[in-house]
C-alpha cells in the first residue's frame, strides 16, 4: 500500500477555492483515498532503534539533536482538557461550511444533512443521500452491494442542534483528543500524514446507549513534495517541540493555530480538501463510532463538494469503510457475486499477512469488497466466525498457499489477522486474539470496550484532567508511532538519507 504521487499544494489559497465550479469527482478519483487509513506509507517501514549510547537531550530540538526526549502525551496523543477546550465542534463545522462557498450553507444545515443520511428517504427532504438509496436483490437497504443497517439511531441527530448550550446540551459534542499520525505519511513525502480531532457526544458520558464519536482525520499535504519526506520536517519539529514547552496554554494556542490557521507554509488541517474533497492528491476522511442503538458500528464519511450548471452543494457523505471486507465474503454457506474474486485477492496476499510484527502485516482490500459498516458487536464482521470450522474452498486454498510459503499458521489464524485490520477488529472483535506465530492482538480493559480513547474516563495528568487511553493504544500502538516519529526526527534508518538542515530549509520556488 503505497500512496500515489500527488500534485503540489503550495499555499492555503491553493486549496479548493470557494467560488470555483467543481464537477462531481469521477470514479477514478476514488483511487486517491487510502486503502487503509491506519496502515500506509512510512508506518510499514522498519526503523532502526535508537542506539543505547545516545542519551536523550532535554533542551529544545533546534536542529534535531540525537536522543531528543519526546513525550507521547504532548507530541502524539493530546487529551488534556486544558488544551482541548480551545477546540470546539462548532468551529470545525463552521470552517467546513465557510470553505464550501455554498450560499446559505450553515454548520447546522451541514450537520443535519449529514445525519439525515442515516435515515430512509425522504428524511428532512433536503436532497442529500439516505441509507436506503441503494437496494440489494431482496429489496433490503444496501451499500456497495452489501447489507447496510437502515435506519440507524444516530439519524435522530438530524432533528437536533448540537451547537446550542454546548456545555450542557446532551446533543453537543465534546473534544476528547488530538492525534499526530505522522506515521501515516506517504513514503515519497507527497503528504505528511494525518492529524486528527476526536469528538464525543455529551450524552454518552452518562448514557451508554447514547454514545457517538466523530473523528476528523485530515491528511496534510506537503507543500514541497519535491523535497520528499524532508519537506515534512518542519511539521515534525513543531510536534516534537510541544514536548519541551512547559506552558499548557502555549501548547493549546500553538495546536489551535496548526489545525485552523496552518503552520508556516503548511495549510490548516481543518479544510474540506483534507477530509475527502481533494481529488488530485491523498485525502482523509471522517469516521464515526456509533453506539446509539445496537448493533454498535463504525462508519466512514467524506466531505464532498459537487456542482452542476445550476448550483453547488457540499455534504458529509457516507462512504465505504476501508480495509473492511464484508463478512459474507468469508462465509462458505453464503453466496455473493464477488466471492470468487475476493478469494483470489486474499489468497494472492497471504505473504503480506505472514509478518512477525502485528503492526506491519497488511492486506490490500479492493474497494469493491468493502462494506459500508464495520459492526463492532455481533458476527457480521467477525471474520473467523464467518469462515466457520468446517471445510471451505477458501480454507483449502489458504492452507495450500501457507504450506508453499513454509508457514505454520492456519487459515483461521490468517483470517484472524485480516480481522485485526478492520475497524471493528482493531476496536473490539480482535481484542486478545491469537494470531498464530506467537502473536496476540493487544488486550484492553472493560473501561475501553469498543473505544481507544473514552469520554467516560478521566485521569489526572501533569496539566490537569485528561481523557484516558486504552491499554492497547497506550502500550502498543502509541509506542510504535513514537518509534517512527523519533527515528525520523533523529535521521535513523530508513530516514538517514535526507539532506542536512541548512539545505532542506532553503525555500525552493520550483516546488
Amino acid at each position: 500500500m503505497r500512496c500515489l504521487v500527488f500534485l503540489a499544494v503550495t499555499s492555503v489559497t491553493a486549496l479548493s477555492a470557494c467560488g470555483v465550479r467543481q464537477e462531481p469527482p469521477p470514479v477514478a478519483a476514488r483511487s486517491q483515498v487510502s486503502l487503509h487509513p491506519e496502515r500506509r506509507g512510512i508506518s510499514l517501514l522498519a526503523v532502526k532503534e535508537r542506539d543505547k549510547k545516545d542519551k536523550p537531550e532535554k533542551d529544545k530540538p533546534g536542529k534535531d539533536k540525537p536522543g531528543l526526549v519526546v513525550d507521547a502525551r504532548r507530541s502524539l496523543a493530546i487529551t488534556d482538557e486544558a488544551i482541548l477546550q480551545r477546540f470546539t465542534f462548532e468551529e470545525v463545522m463552521t470552517r467546513l461550511a465557510e470553505q464550501s462557498g455554498v450560499p446559505g450553507l450553515t454548520p447546522l444545515r451541514l450537520y443535519q444533512e449529514w445525519w439525515d443520511s442515516q435515515r430512509p428517504a425522504p428524511g428532512l427532504g433536503l436532497g442529500g443521500p439516505h441509507c436506503d438509496d441503494q437496494k440489494l436483490e431482496d429489496g433490503q437497504p444496501g451499500f456497495n452491494g452489501y447489507t447496510y443497517a437502515c435506519p440507524r439511531g444516530e439519524g435522530r441527530q438530524a432533528d437536533e442542534n448540537p451547537f446550542l448550550e454546548p456545555d450542557t446540551n446532551p446533543a453537543a459534542y465534546v473534544p476528547i483528543g488530538l492525534f499526530n499520525r505522522f506515521d501515516l505519511a506517504a513514503e515519497d513525502g507527497s503528504d505528511c500524514g494525518e492529524y486528527r480531532i476526536i469528538f464525543a457526544r455529551r450524552s454518552g458520558i452518562t448514557h451508554s446507549r447514547s454514545r457517538n464519536f466523530i473523528n476528523f482525520e485530515g491528511v496534510l499535504p506537503n507543500p514541497h513534495p519535491k523535497k520528499g519526506l524532508a519537506g515534512c520536517r518542519k511539521v515534525v519539529r513543531f510536534w516534537a517541540e510541544l514536548s519541551q514547552e512547559p506552558d499548557v496554554a502555549v501548547r493549546a494556542e500553538a495546536l489551535h493555530r496548526f489545525y485552523f490557521e496552518g503552520y508556516k507554509e503548511f495549510p490548516p488541517v481543518v479544510h474540506i480538501d483534507n477530509y475527502g474533497n481533494a481529488t488530485d492528491r491523498a485525502t482523509g476522511q471522517v469516521r464515526t463510532n456509533q453506539f446509539m442503538q445496537t448493533t454498535w458500528t463504525l462508519r466512514e464519511f467524506r466531505v464532498r463538494k459537487r456542482c452542476t450548471d445550476e448550483a453547488c452543494v457540499m455534504r458529509i457523505e457516507p462512504d465505504t469503510v476501508k480495509a473492511n471486507p464484508a463478512g459474507v465474503l468469508f462465509n462458505p454457506k453464503a453466496s455473493h457475486v464477488l466471492k470468487q474474486d475476493f478469494e483470489e485477492s486474499i489468497v494472492s496476499q497471504v505473504e503480506a499477512l505472514l509478518g512477525d510484527d502485528p503492526l506491519r502485516y497488511t492486506l490490500n482490500t479492493e474497494e469493491r469488497f468493502n462494506s459500508g459498516q464495520s459492526h463492532s458487536s455481533g458476527t457480521e464482521n467477525l471474520y473467523v466466525h464467518q469462515l466457520g470450522n468446517g471445510p471451505s474452498p477458501l480454507k483449502t486454498r489458504l492452507q495450500q498457499r501457507l504450506e508453499e510459503a513454509g508457514s505454520t499458521l492456519t487459515p483461521m489464524q490468517l483470517v484472524a489477522r485480516a480481522q485485526t485490520l478492520s475497524c471493528a477488529g482493531c476496536h473490539q472483535l480482535s481484542t486478545g486474539a491469537n494470531l498464530g506465530g506467537g502473536l496476540l492482538w493487544p488486550s484492553k480493559s472493560t473501561l475501553y470496550t469498543f473505544v481507544h480513547v473514552s469520554e467516560r474516563t478521566l485521569e489526572e495528568g501533569p496539566d490537569g484532567p485528561r481523557y484516558g487511553l486504552s491499554e492497547a493504544l497506550a502500550g502498543t500502538f502509541l509506542p510504535y508511532r513514537q518509534q517512527i516519529f523519533e527515528a525520523f526526527l533523529e535521521r535513523r534508518p530508513p530516514f538517514d538519507k535526507q539532506p542536512p538542515d541548512d539545505e532542506e530549509d532553503k525555500d525552493k520556488g520550483d516546488d
